[in-house]
C-alpha cells in the first residue's frame, strides 16, 4: 500500500481536517516522504524514544501514534527533538500521529474503548470542542457503585501496576457515566449540567477535587496512558484488515 493511501484512508476516517483548527496538534503524516510503501505498520501511544526504536526493530514502515512529535509547531529540530526525529529519518520510518479526532471517535476513539469496557449503552457525545467532542456519555447496563466503577476499570485498562483512584462525591448507583480520556477534568462543569453521576478521565489537576465535590460527581481517574490505547489498537485493527502486517508498542507509564 502507498503510503499516501494509509495516510487518506485515517485521514478521512477520523475526520482530521475538522479538528484542524481545534487541535494543538498536527494529525495525519507529521513524517515522512512524498512517496513511500507500507507493507509493517507499527503502533503505539506514544512517539517517544524506546517506541521509536521498538518500531525500528520491527522493521517498521510507519509508526501511528496518539501522541506524535508536533505540538503547535516548532522552529528547530535540535536536542531531544532530533534526538527522536533522527532515527525516523534514518531508518525509513514514517510517523502518522492523531490526538483529539482519535479520542471522541464514537466506534475507533479512546472514549469508545472505555465505554465498551463499561458496558454502556444509549451512548452520545461528550465534552465540547469547539464544534466537536472529545469523549462520550451512557447508561451503565448494570449500576455501578463508585467502588465497583472502580475496580472495573481496574480489571480493563493498563495502568501499569498503578491503582485507579476513585473521589467518591456523587449519588450511587452510578447510571449516568461520562468518559472523556487522557485529561478530561476541564470537563466536569459540562458533566454537572448534564446531570452525569461519574466522569471517568486519566489524570486530574488539584481543583478537580473541589470541582467534583461541589459538583457532586464522582470523579475517576485511570490513567493517562491507560485510558488512551484503545484507540491505536482500534487502528492496528484496521490496518489488518488492509491485509498490513502489524505490531502494538505498549509502553505504560503509569500515569
Amino acid at each position: 500500500m502507498d503510503l499516501s493511501e494509509f495516510c487518506e484512508r485515517f485521514d478521512d476516517r477520523l475526520r482530521i481536517e475538522e479538528y484542524a483548527d481545534l487541535d494543538a496538534a498536527a494529525n495525519g503524516l507529521q513524517v515522512g516522504p512524498d512517496e513511500a510503501s507500507v507493507e509493517r505498520a507499527v503502533f503505539a501511544v506514544d512517539a517517544a524514544t524506546e517506541t521509536i526504536e521498538a518500531a525500528s526493530e520491527a522493521d517498521a514502515d510507519v509508526l501511528v501514534t496518539h501522541h506524535g512529535v508536533s505540538w503547535g509547531g516548532f522552529d528547530r529540530v535540535t536536542g531531544r527533538k532530533f534526538d527522536r526525529i533522527a532515527p525516523l529519518i534514518e531508518n525509513d520510518i514514517a510517523l502518522y500521529a492523531v490526538h483529539l479526532p482519535l479520542d471522541g471517535h464514537t466506534e475507533l476513539g479512546n472514549a469508545a474503548g472505555v465505554a465498551d469496557r463499561l458496558e454502556l449503552t444509549d451512548r452520545e457525545r461528550f465534552a465540547e470542542v469547539g464544534p466537536e467532542y472529545i469523549g462520550l456519555r451512557g447508561t451503565a447496563s448494570k449500576p455501578f457503585t463508585a467502588d465497583t466503577l472502580g475496580e472495573r476499570l481496574g480489571d480493563a485498562l493498563d495502568t501499569g501496576g498503578q491503582d485507579v483512584q476513585v473521589l467518591d462525591f456523587g449519588p450511587e448507583p452510578i447510571e449516568d457515566i461520562a468518559v472523556v480520556t487522557g485529561s478530561g477534568t476541564d470537563w466536569i462543569a459540562e458533566a454537572d449540567e448534564k446531570g452525569v453521576d461519574a466522569l471517568v478521565t486519566g489524570e486530574g489537576k488539584q481543583k478537580a477535587y473541589h470541582e467534583a465535590r461541589e459538583a457532586g460527581i464522582t470523579l475517576v481517574l485511570a490513567g493517562h496512558y491507560a485510558t488512551e490505547t484503545f484507540g491505536v489498537r482500534s487502528l492496528k485493527s484496521a490496518a489488518e484488515e488492509w491485509g498490513l502486517e502489524t505490531e502494538y508498542v505498549d509502553r505504560p507509564t503509569g500515569l
